[in-house]
């Protein structure tokens, strides 16, 4: 049985007097990363595949930190039985810059003896012990589960098992590996775990099973017609769209949040449990019904959802432990007595020669991309192990521009060339979980809607501190010009780009949040203020701790993202150590990107990029891309109607700027209903002149009150009492096509944040 799995990765070499960490060589950042040498082709069954993997070790610099559990007892633990030790406290844990790579994964062909099946698994460890979880479970899991299909087959004379005994199959293997972890004496799985995602690929057949415990992610890009997508990855005969095959367990879901409810556990956010956040008494309650109706909108939290990465957690209703973001895994046995267990959620389904790419992935790669924008990045690549390159590379700059560390990022992506059709069975989607399961995955004529866990378009609260000490802390400007916006002359900027460009400058922002909403004219002029810039090696094009402007797309050559670590000194003006490169090739079609966060805030850059070759940048001005998207509404007259809200007078004219920054636009049809009376409200809304507001009618229960809006005008700021959850006090609907602004009670929340420190 031919395996391939993660294996240990070297750690940094630090100073002999205990000084800096030195900067690492190229051969030390590529131990960083763990793959496999080249793309494998096989053929399973009826399906001819190509797939690679690859795994990247997390950036944590010198003082950074996680909230994590400590225990009563300190003494090892030789088997955990309930109540036996229980976490006194939530504390701060420094994560050491040398912490081991908490994911593994496993890659096992001809599973269970059969030469035409194959294995896939990812598993994302967590809490001290989290990588030792995750190996146990690379190690054990594929063992078990191929024990079991071998035995089930002899006693079925070797005939083809059926899909759910199969899936009951799996659900052994799952819970015999969690008991097997619970017994073990070389690590502690109290308040440690892993979860785990994995793809049994039945090539005779021409099916897969997804099993999946946990957050991280299986997703398919499906070859569709034109008339079928309205925005994906082109390819030969049409495009791809993401499916998922798999949903995220975590407390964002209505049916998990129930189910952990009834076993006594909480849900909270940290802000709520430290008191920031008010705590919704009816939430049960609306959960049970809202479930017994049908389910529903599963994400109804607060504003505690995409708080800057402050997510709903799982806790004891006996202390602020065990606080995980999921609801399922693989140890984790104190969390285990609230209902986070190991039985996975099951999907089997046929693969048909629409399907393109199938990708297994932990969730650091998911935090900050999308499902589209994944399956958009390997469709760009002939070669699997490439796409996975791209995907981590552009999951870990996302993780550096929005965080002060990065997640333990790893991927499987598997090709499939060929799919021979007679080998199809029945329908081409066949979805369902077996009742021991006790799930449902809703129907079994369609794929599983999109994960329930939102992306994150927010810098988290600790690198938004830190960049504020550096803007307190700084000496001088680099690449940040004096102009104001008013003086800002974009028209100077234009230059025309060929097509080949225009391709290289589309593709590299594809995945960005930022750009996903712009129009095609706006993209246009994108292409026309993009400042071509040539440097040389050894050129700085941004200096950690000053403010910067720019946004930077490389068209080729090779740069080194070097940060300073807090407390540290750069005494010899290297910009400190290397912790990413961003290389650029024309003939590779690989365009990297940086420098994002500078479109949206005059923050101070928090790290160095250098030129370690010659090369080429597209660069974009703030300013240029605010006067690109002004289009959308005029920012000056949403600052206009922002002093007139009682609720906001709080707010200094440079917080009204800020907070108007945070605006979204948001259209609706005729018969829409923006609020509804009496529900809890989420967003205010703002009226430009031309967004229609004339075809709004504003009425109370009661049918009193009833009135058309007009331009200028604002409703649903009620909800914007900050220590309460407030329900809307009336009910507007659209009797026309409407355009407006809206802006988040978490939002304002975070703007106020940022306006008490300046």
């Amino acid at each position: 049985m031919g395996c391939n799995q993660s294996t240990s990765v070297t750690a940094k070499k630090r100073r002999p007097n205990g000084g800096p960490p030195i900067a690492l060589t190229s051969h030390e950042r590529s131990q960083r990363i763990e793959s496999i040498k080249e793309t494998r082709a096989c053929g399973l069954g009826g399906i001819s595949v190509r797939y690679a993997y690859l795994s990247q070790r997390g950036y944590y610099p010198d003082g950074a930190w996680i909230s994590c559990m400590k225990c009563d007892s300190q003494t090892p633990r030789t088997r955990l039985n309930a109540g036996t030790r229980r976490p006194r406290r939530l504390f701060t844990q420094i994560l050491d810059q040398n912490k081991a790579n908490q994911d593994s994964y496993s890659v096992t062909h001809d599973f269970a003896g059969q030469t035409a099946d194959a294995f896939f698994g990812v598993y994302d460890g967590h809490g001290r012990d989290g990588d030792k979880c995750a190996q146990f479970v690379r190690d054990t899991l594929p063992t078990l589960l191929a024990e079991g299909m071998t035995k089930a087959r002899e006693n079925n004379d070797g005939a083809e098992l059926t899909k759910e005994r199969k899936q009951a199959i799996i659900l052994n293997a799952h819970r015999e590996c969690n008991m097997k972890m619970h017994s073990q004496d070389d690590f502690d799985d109290s308040l440690s775990g892993t979860t785990s995602i994995s793809v049994y690929l039945h090539g005779n057949t021409n099916r897969i099973t997804v099993s999946n415990v946990g957050d991280s992610r299986t997703i398919i890009g499906r070859q569709m017609q034109t008339s079928e997508v309205e925005n994906g990855s082109s390819s030969s005969g049409g495009a791809l769209k993401a499916f998922a095959l798999s949903r995220d367990q975590t407390p964002y879901r209505r049916d998990e949040r129930v189910r952990i409810r009834r076993t006594g556990g909480r849900i909270l956010s940290l802000d709520q449990i430290e008191g920031l956040e008010p705590i919704r008494e009816d939430e049960k309650e609306r959960d049970e019904k809202a479930l017994m109706n049908g389910g529903g909108e599963d994400i109804i939290l607060g504003e505690e959802i995409d708080e800057s990465g402050d997510p709903p957690r799982v806790w004891s209703p006996n202390g602020d432990y065990p606080g995980t973001a999921f609801t399922r895994s693989i140890g984790d046995a104190i969390a285990e007595e609230l209902g986070v267990h190991a039985d996975p959620e099951m999907l089997s389904r046929e693969l048909t020669p629409e399907d393109k790419i199938i990708v297994i992935a932990s969730d650091g790669v998911f935090e900050f991309l999308t499902n589209q924008s994944v399956i958009d990045i390997c469709a760009k690549f002939s070669d699997p192990l490439e796409a996975c390159r791209a995907v981590v590379a552009e999951s870990y700059e996302l993780w550096l521009q929005y965080e002060l560390r990065t997640d333990d990022i790893t991927i499987i992506c598997l090709f499939l060339d060929s799919v021979d059709a007679s080998k199809i069975l029945r329908g081409p989607l066949a979805l369902s979980t077996t009742e021991m399961v006790g799930e449902s995955l809703n129907k079994d004529d369609a794929l599983v809607s999109g994960s329930t866990r939102p992306v994150r378009k927010n810098i988290s609260l600790e690198k938004s501190r830190a960049l504020e000490k550096m803007k307190a802390e700084m000496n001088s400007v680099h690449d940040v010009t004096t102009e104001t916006e008013e003086d800002f002359d974009m028209e100077a900027l234009f230059n025309e780009k060929t097509e080949e460009e225009k391709t290289c400058i589309a593709e590299a922002i594809r995945a960005s949040v930022v750009f996903q909403k712009i129009t095609n004219s706006q993209r246009e002029l994108l292409y026309k203020v993009m400042e071509p810039m040539k440097v040389k090696a050894g050129q700085w094009i941004i200096k950690q701790g000053t403010l910067g402007d720019r946004f930077y797309i490389v068209q080729f050559g090779t740069f080194e993202v070097r940060i300073v670590s807090e407390g540290a000194e750069d005494a010899e003006g290297t910009g400190g150590n290397v912790v990413h490169v961003y290389e650029g090739s024309r003939e590779k079609d690989q365009h990297p990107c940086f420098g994002e966060l500078a479109l949206m805030y005059s923050t101070p850059r928090a790290a160095s990029i250098i030129a370690k070759t010659d090369g080429m940048l597209w660069a974009l001005h703030r300013f240029a891309f605010k006067k690109v998207t002004a289009e959308r509404g005029s920012r000056e007259g949403a600052v206009e109607i922002l002093k007139k809200i009682d609720q906001l007078k709080g707010f200094s004219p440079d917080g009204l700027e800020d907070l108007a920054s945070y605006l979204c636009e948001a259209k609706y049809a005729k018969g829409d209903v923006l609020i509804r009376q009496g529900e809890v409200g989420e967003s205010i809304f703002v009226m430009l002149p031309g967004g229609g507001a004339e075809d709004l009618v504003q009425t109370k229960e009661d049918g009193s009150d009833e009135r058309t809006l007009s331009d200028n005008d604002y409703f649903g700021e009620e909800i914007l009492e900050m220590r309460s959850q407030k329900r809307y006090g009336s009910t507007v609907k659209a009797t026309g096509k409407i355009s407006c602004w809206t802006l988040s009670r978490s939002d304002v929340k975070r703007a106020s944040r940022r306006s008490s420190k300046e």
